[in-house]
């Protein structure tokens, strides 16, 4: 099992930034690869993209100002496999790629991975008071398929919030 490369770049409008890979993905190369995952369908009813974007075709986010990385680099069934070691780990080796990329925001999808790789239990979804250098922060909704809490129209709405305050 390999680790998923970033997709990523300099002055970035949004870099989104997954939980960690699952199984698919890593097998892939792609990110949110496993069907079910409503992070594609939601970045467009978002208004993030101009149509949906299949998996494999991410490397078009770049032209539109958009990136992926993970906080957990390492590969598994379910974020539930990971310790908090790695998550802290993960959220050290996040504020590096933000100042060394320093996007306008980075959108993490998930509260709990946010809480657990900066320390910050009482965090909530949307935008946070925390920046990252010049980076802003936001806390979006988990996209997969087990986060079933959120449907596919609540996602898009939470998604639509940072994009309103992205552009």
């Amino acid at each position: 099992m390999q680790e998923l490369a970033d997709l990523i770049a300099p002055g970035l409008k949004v870099l989104f930034c997954g939980i960690n890979p699952g199984l698919v993905s890593a097998e892939t190369g792609h990110h949110f690869a496993r069907p079910g995952n409503r992070f594609w369908p939601a970045l467009h009813q978002a208004g993030f993209t101009p149509r949906q974007f299949r998996p494999d075709e991410q490397a078009e986010l770049l032209t539109l100002g958009l990136g992926i990385t993970n906080v957990v680099d390492r590969p598994s069934a379910k974020a539930d496999e990971l310790s908090k070691a790695e998550f802290a780990a993960g959220g050290e080796n996040l504020v590096k790629k933000v100042l060394t990329f320093q996007p306008d925001w980075l959108a993490v999808v998930g509260v709990t991975a946010y809480r657990d790789a900066f320390g910050e239990r009482k965090a909530a979804m949307g935008r946070q008071e925390r920046t990252i250098g010049r980076t802003q922060v936001w806390i979006l909704p988990n996209p997969s398929g087990l986060n079933a809490h959120y449907t596919l129209p609540k996602l898009a709405a939470a998604y639509a919030e940072l994009h309103v305050a992205a552009y």
